[in-house]
């Protein structure tokens, strides 16, 4: 059931509040000037409550970008600890450019402004920042948008979407010959690290990365038939 009501304002100029009550949703209000205006609202508002629309609209205009960024940190950073330390500071860096916007503002033109920034940018060590590191900026963004469309509900769709990522230089392969992998066998042998020589040995006969060699167990190790489950 929808319903305008007129009354005066202070200044004495005539004000229409629409109100709208629909069973199973919370009552939802606007005031006018013109009482046109406040049958379109009725009208436009109405049908976003029934196909499903109205209210992601609206928690997108109650949560900035700030909003999203402290829960995302807050709640879903620490179940990713090996990503929560660089994510976190990608994430503030956002915070600190558009975190006063609301999410219905988030455009996709602002995030290629961002963007834009960060490429023309330099690191701490006041180096060019590489398209790849950008690249890292704008998916730990990203993967934030994607909860708060997902779970929270927050807003409809990611702004992220529509935005090009810039192009990764494809770099270069480089493998050690033999003089050399034996040169640095010999050294991590004699290195005061214990476990340097047999991390390396795993390294080049698997091709493992840094994170699954320090994290890998003997219940996955089958030494019988020379097997590493990761």
């Amino acid at each position: 059931m929808a319903r305008i009501k007129d009354r005066l304002a202070k200044d004495g100029t005539k004000r229409f509040t629409a109100e709208i009550r629909l069973k199973g949703y919370p009552v939802q209000s606007a005031t006018f000037k013109r009482k046109t205006d406040a049958s379109k609202w009725i009208q436009d508002t109405e049908s976003a409550i029934r196909e499903g629309r109205h209210f992601k609209t609206v928690e997108a205009k109650k949560h900035t970008l700030a909003d999203l960024v402290d829960r995302y940190i807050k709640d879903v950073l620490p179940t990713k600890p090996k990503q929560q330390i660089v994510q976190k500071q990608q994430l503030e860096w956002w915070r600190d450019k558009l975190g006063v916007y609301v999410l219905a503002d988030i455009t996709p033109a602002l995030v290629v402004e961002c963007r834009d920034e960060l490429l023309a940018g330099q690191t701490i060590r006041n180096t060019q920042r590489s398209p790849a590191t950008v690249v890292r900026y704008m998916a730990a963004l990203s993967y934030a948008f994607t909860i708060a469309v997902n779970e929270w509900q927050w807003v409809d769709d990611s702004p992220m979407r529509k935005v090009k990522k810039p192009v990764e230089s494809r770099g270069r392969d480089r493998f050690l010959d033999d003089i050399e992998r034996t040169k640095l066998l010999a050294a991590c042998k004699d290195s005061k690290n214990k476990m340097l020589y047999l991390c390396v040995v795993l390294s080049i006969s698997t091709g493992m990365r840094q994170g699954e060699l320090m994290t890998l167990k003997w219940q996955d190790v089958d030494l019988k038939n020379g097997v590493a489950i990761l």
